[in-house]
C-alpha cells in the first residue's frame, strides 16, 4: 500500500495533475505491466498511473532515505519501500487513467502491436506499409505500426534483415516484411539478454550496465567496417527524420 506520495516537481513533460498524490495515497498497487515506452501501475481501485521515462528517467526502488537530485515524484509504501521517479531532463511523464479507459487515452489508443507479440508479424508489418511511401526506418520509427521500437534498434534490425534504411515502406512485403519481422524479435531479443545498451547513463535496474552495445553491428560505427567481415563495407550515416542512421549500404538494399 502506498502511504506517502511527494511531489517535487510537478512540471514533467505533462504538469501533473490536480490531487495527484491523492488519488495514490492509501491505495495498494496490485501489479505493474508495460505498453510500449509506457510503464503501467494498476491500483486497487481501478486506477492506472501511466509512466513514461523520456531520455534520461528511472525508476528506483530504495529504502528511505534523503531524496536524491532530481527525485521528482516519490512514493512511499508499507515496509519501508520507497519508489521515486528521477529524471534529470524532465522529459518523462505520469499520468492518471482509469482501468476502462486506458486503451482509449491519447497516449495509448494509437500504438501499434508490440514488436514481441504474435500480432506483430509479416502479413501485418506487409498490411500497413502498403502504400507507403516514407521510408522503412522512418516507418520503423513510427509507434502506430510498431510500439515501442526505438533508433538503436531500429537501425540493427533492417541490417541484420538486409533492407536499407532508405528503401520505401510499401516495397516491403512478401518475405522482406517476414524478414523484418524475424530480424527486429532477434535484435530485441539478443538486446534484452544483453541487459540492453549503456550509452551515456543508461544503467539495468539493479544498477548493472547493459552490454548489448559491444554487439552493435552499424549503429555508432559510422565509417568502420561493417560486421560482414569485408573491409571494403563500410558503414555510413545519414539523417533520417532528424535521427541518425546507420547502415551499410553494399549489404542493405
Amino acid at each position: 500500500k502506498c502511504r506517502a506520495v511527494l511531489v517535487r516537481r510537478g512540471d514533467l513533460r505533462r504538469p501533473l495533475s490536480e490531487k495527484f498524490g491523492e488519488r495514490i495515497e492509501n491505495r495498494v498497487l496490485k501489479e505493474v505491466r508495460r505498453r510500449a515506452k509506457y510503464l503501467l501501475f494498476y491500483l486497487e481501485d481501478n486506477t492506472v498511473l501511466m509512466a513514461h521515462l523520456g531520455m534520461s528517467g528511472r525508476m528506483i526502488l530504495s529504502g528511505r532515505s534523503k531524496p536524491a537530485l532530481h527525485d521528482h515524484v516519490i512514493f512511499d509504501f508499507e515496509g519501508g519501500v520507497r519508489l521515486s521517479f528521477n529524471d534529470p531532463r524532465r522529459f518523462g511523464l505520469m499520468e492518471l487513467t482509469e482501468v476502462d479507459g486506458l486503451n482509449r487515452h491519447p497516449l495509448i489508443s494509437g500504438l501499434g502491436p508490440e514488436p514481441l507479440g504474435n500480432d506483430f508479424n509479416g502479413p501485418f508489418l506487409s498490411a500497413v506499409l502498403a502504400g507507403r511511401r516514407a521510408s522503412i526506418k522512418a516507418l520503423l520509427m513510427d509507434q502506430k505500426i510498431v510500439a515501442g521500437l526505438g533508433n538503436i534498434y531500429a537501425c540493427e534490425s533492417l541490417f541484420l534483415a538486409r533492407l536499407s534504411p532508405r528503401r520505401l515502406g510499401a516495397s516491403v512485403a512478401g518475405i522482406r516484411s517476414e524478414r523484418l519481422v524475424w530480424a527486429i524479435r532477434e535484435v530485441l531479443n539478443a538486446a534484452i539478454a544483453a541487459g540492453g545498451s549503456s550509452l551515456r547513463d543508461y544503467v539495468q535496474a539493479d544498477g548493472a550496465l547493459g552490454y548489448f552495445q559491444h554487439q552493435f553491428k552499424v549503429y555508432g560505427r559510422a565509417d568502420q567496417a561493417c560486421a560482414s567481415g569485408e573491409v571494403t563495407h563500410v558503414v555510413r550515416r545519414l539523417v533520417q527524420s532528424s535521427r541518425s542512421t546507420f547502415y551499410c549500404p553494399i549489404c542493405q538494399r
